[in-house]
């Protein structure tokens, strides 16, 4: 295989490689062996490297990169790519290095004149940094990044004035102000500039109540500069919008004890990581997950100690499915953080994901014994076992919880719902049905209840029209959602309504076409209307995509006898209805399918 040795484009190439990691739903792969990567070609390298990005496999990815840069040292696209995935992987000493290589190709390349901008206010070279950040890119996110990281290398000049002078001289769209308001405001109070960082502090405060850096900045100056009770309300009102933060905890804690918070931000190396933490927090939310990943692995190694963008990093490989690394951020956290429950809690969702179920429960059981009043540890411990269909002690979780909370509010119908879930699941059926209409009263049309209930009734034959239009009511609050129009379909065919059925399952079958249980309904469905070879070939689909054990030799029975005969016979065995709708994973519905 021969490569072209390419001039470097980082537009397009930025964009098309931060696409791949992006792109393709995550599937984790152990790391390949250095042995098997020295005996592949540089062309099977090659594939293998693109075929871990589509997986969103960074650290495969990056070492197949590894060994091809050893065989193409010169090679643009090659360089590029590497540098790219070692940035993801939070390889940033490698990728600092294979910037410098990237810059002789192409010096203006912008995101490798960011690194190396970052490496340079790492190692206190601040005149350096500013002269690759000068070259660091066009667009906003790009122009506002290089603006404040500049700002913190001239402050870490001395320059404190000429680097709030800069960040107020760049234009740009409405958002920024929020950004230029908090980054002005830092540096002002880490150079003892303190009645103008408060009103720079302030102004970034109006702008967004809810920003929880911003409220702890602008508390911990009102903490130092004589005004405790200003710094207390600050804290209070953010508790009304984000009740329970563990860093806000501990700073009231601090406050009552008598004690001044220190500065958020004391020096050029941490202001530099709270930019990054910043735009990659903001970039994560609203859909960027590619560059946040970047910006939030480069803050990490900037200011390790920076206290949120590790759980935030960790948050953005749990929304990407990749839990193994997920998993190890989550592990991290010390002991004696604020954020350590929050992370155990993470921990046991995305051990319990990863599929150790056991290490899940476990660690959920220790992180409630450490924290037995902890609403948020008994949600989580219940979530998971109602997970594993362990509902007899997910129902024993839930009810503590319930007994916590006192009078329950809007916000508590989750607790009920899901308790709801687990009576019914153990026969349970007045508690359940108690419980359902609990979670309705409490949050009014929540479509999820309204399936739930609403099937639930059917299936017993009883409040029909109620509940069929329960169920029609949760599928025009969620017209796109599968499971419910499965439910929908499945309630008329429940009802005998066969030819209603099969409309509304055909398009279900459309937005879920790998569910097993869809699949599985609408065979019968077909089978109801007299269009038997349609129906087995759908059996004969829902049998190829996994369905549980149970479902699977109700489907191979249909398939052999059909559906009449198949009916006949399990009625004889066991007296029970037939199947009940699909389940979403993350609001179980009636019967679990099948």
């Amino acid at each position: 295989m021969t490569f072209r040795r390419s001039s470097l484009r980082p537009g397009v190439a930025v964009l098309a490689l931060l696409t791949a990691l992006g792109g393709a739903s995550a599937v984790k792969a152990d790391a390949p062996p250095a042995a098997l990567i020295a005996r592949s070609s540089p062309a099977g390298n090659y594939l293998a490297a693109r075929l871990a990005l589509a997986e969103r496999d960074t650290g495969a990815a990056a070492a197949y990169y590894r060994a091809l840069v050893r065989v193409f040292p010169r090679n643009g696209e090659i360089l590029e790519r590497a540098f790219l995935t070692l940035l993801a992987d939070g390889s940033i000493d490698e990728a600092v290095e294979l910037a410098q290589r990237i810059v002789r190709i192409d010096p203006e390349h912008s995101l490798a004149r960011l690194v190396l901008g970052v490496k340079a206010i790492k190692a206190k070279q601040y005149v350096t940094a500013r002269s690759n950040l000068r070259r660091a890119g066009d667009g906003a996110i790009a122009e506002l990044n290089s603006t404040l990281l500049s700002a913190w290398a001239q402050f870490g000049s001395g320059n404190a004035r000429q680097a709030v002078a800069a960040i107020d001289e760049l234009q740009g769209p409405e958002w920024y102000l929020g950004f230029k308001s908090l980054h002005a405001g830092l540096i002002l109070d880490a150079a003892g500039i303190r009645k103008e960082a408060g009103q720079r502090l302030e102004q970034a405060l109006k702008v967004d109540l809810r920003s929880l850096r911003v409220v702890d900045a602008y508390a911990r100056w009102a903490s130092r500069s004589g005004n405790k009770k200003l710094a207390i309300d600050t804290y209070e009102a953010y508790d009304k919008v984000a009740p329970d933060d563990p860093l806000v905890e501990r700073s009231m804690a601090l406050l009552d004890a008598g004690k001044t918070l220190p500065p958020l931000i004391d020096t050029p190396q941490a202001g530099a990581a709270e930019v990054m933490y910043g735009l990659g927090a903001a970039l994560g939310r609203q859909g960027g997950e590619d560059l946040a990943m970047v910006y939030l692995q480069l803050g990490r190694w900037l200011d390790p100690s920076h206290p949120l963008i590790e759980v935030t990093l960790a948050d953005l490989f749990e929304s990407l499915n990749k839990h193994d690394e997920a998993i190890a951020l989550f592990r991290a956290v010390p002991a004696d953080s604020p954020l350590k429950l929050n992370a155990d809690i993470q921990l046991g969702i995305n051990l319990n994901a990863a599929g150790k179920k056991d290490e899940a429960e476990k660690t959920l059981e220790e992180a409630l014994a450490r924290n037995p009043k902890d609403l948020r540890a008994m949600m989580a411990f219940g979530d998971v076992l109602r997970a594993n269909e362990q509902f007899d002690k997910s129902i024993d979780i839930y009810s503590k919880a319930i007994d916590r909370i006192g009078t329950p509010t809007g916000q508590n119908w989750m607790l009920f719902y899901f308790r709801g879930i687990g009576y019914e699941r153990t026969k349970q059926w007045a508690k359940s049905e108690a419980d359902l209409k609990k979670a309705l009263e409490l949050r009014p049309d929540q479509p999820h209840v309204l399936n739930y209930l609403g099937y639930s009734w059917i299936d017993q034959g009883v409040n029909l029209d109620e509940g069929m239009e329960m169920i029609r009511k949760a599928v025009t609050l969620r017209p796109d959602d599968g499971y419910f129009i499965d439910s929908l379909g499945w309630a008329y065919y429940r009802i005998g309504k066969y030819d209603d059925a099969v409309r509304e399952l055909e398009r279900a079958v459309e937005l879920k076409p790998n569910e097993a249980v869809i699949n599985d309904h609408l065979g019968d469905a077909y089978w109801k209307v007299g269009r038997h070879l349609e129906a087995r070939f759908k059996w004969n689909h829902a049998r190829d995509l996994n369905p549980e054990p149970a479902d699977l030799a109700k489907i191979e029975r249909k398939i052999a006898v059909g559906l009449d005969e198949a009916q006949t016979t399990e009625a004889a065995q066991n007296n029970t209805s037939a199947a009940k709708p699909a389940v979403p994973a993350e609001a179980t519905k009636p019967g679990g399918g099948g």
